[in-house]
């Protein structure tokens, strides 16, 4: 069933209206018809199986039937990575949004190769925006993650957190493999964590303790060694393991 998102408030038994591309999506793309159901989120993130009660050119109108249980996670995960190249970060927020995260930032490095200059940081967000809302619907998330570009890591340790890791894998080399176990279990439901990863070169000592020094615990993510496209699904993963099939 397909899944759309409002920023429109409404209660059980109330009418929500469709507009632009989700309208659009729903006539013309899944040739929608009158009584056909659908999922809708509202502004309060609370998900619903919807009807359609009415179809106009540039819009639906849904009667909201019955309430749907969450699919987010009971903590909010922020991954915050160093600015990859090419399309790596298309596939870090689309994937990323499947598993579960609350946003993504992402931010300039010392070892950074790929360099996202201020005149095409609009463009970007707005592309890596519709993949988040893109994915989210396919995933039927209540969320849609945020996207977010910071100039550097002073800025990124100023983010709102409970609790922040780094995943370094100089942690990982030398067998530490109980930082993120304790970092999970500490995390209470409601409570938003921040996750930093490097670029493709990783991070550079100093930017590492500079994170260290912003209260940031860094964990390592196993033995081997993983892209920087690969380490923060594999952490969203190990995540929703802990919490959510455990």
């Amino acid at each position: 069933m397909q899944r759309y998102f409002t920023t429109q408030t409404a209660q059980l038994g109330q009418t929500v209206t469709l507009e632009g591309e989700a309208a659009h999506h729903l006539q013309r793309v899944m040739r929608g018809q009158l009584d056909d159901q659908v999922e809708i989120v509202t502004a309060n993130q609370q998900a619903y199986r919807a009807k359609v009660t009415a179809l106009q050119t540039t819009t639906v109108s849904l009667q909201l039937q019955a309430a749907l249980p969450s699919t987010e996670m009971s903590r909010r995960v922020l991954i915050a990575c160093g600015i990859p190249k090419k399309t790596k970060a298309d596939w870090i927020v689309q994937k990323g949004t499947e598993l579960g995260a609350a946003g993504f930032i992402f931010f300039a490095s010392q070892y950074g190769i790929a360099k996202w200059p201020p005149q095409r940081q609009a463009k970007k967000l707005t592309r890596l925006r519709k993949i988040a809302l893109e994915a989210a619907r396919q995933a039927h998330r209540n969320v849609i993650p945020t996207v977010n570009i910071v100039a550097n890591l002073t800025a990124l340790c100023q983010q709102v957190k409970d609790i922040g890791i780094v995943a370094y894998e100089e942690s990982g080399k030398q067998g530490e493999h109980a930082a993120l176990v304790q970092t999970a279990q500490q995390l209470r439901a409601g409570q938003t964590l921040l996750a930093v990863f490097g670029p493709e070169g990783g991070l550079a000592p100093a930017e590492v303790l500079q994170l260290r020094q912003a209260a940031f615990v860094p964990a390592g993510l196993g033995p081997r060694i993983l892209r920087a496209e690969t380490a923060p699904l594999y952490l969203l993963s190990a995540l929703s393991t802990l919490w959510e099939l455990c």
